[in-house]
């Protein structure tokens, strides 16, 4: 399987992830030398690219997946799951404008 093979070329995203908020407190401690840190900094350039590309491909898999029946693309946000009991009742009668008095 191609992914497999990927996969052990470039960490998951989560480990890259990981590591970078490791090397951004080792970074931030200050108590590396000099050429120490500008490895660190550029692993952290390569990782930050990573993960900004999976991002963005996540994103694009969302849209794929948020298209309409007739193909047009409905851009949904990214949001954190609701508590349904915060969520105002469907109105029975269609009318979308909300009653605000």
């Amino acid at each position: 399987m191609a992914t497999g093979r990927k996969a052990s070329r470039t960490p998951a995203f989560e480990q890259a992830l990981a590591r970078l908020e490791a090397i951004v407190k080792d970074l931030e401690d200050g108590d590396l030398p000099l050429e120490e840190s500008l490895r660190l900094f550029e692993e952290g350039v390569s990782l930050t690219r990573q993960c900004a590309g999976r991002l963005e491909e996540a994103q694009r898999k969302i849209e794929v997946l948020t298209r309409g029946a007739q193909g047009d693309l409905r851009t949904v946000p990214m949001r954190e799951p609701e508590d349904p009991s915060d969520e105002e009742p469907e109105d029975p009668s269609g009318d979308e404008t909300p009653d605000r008095s």
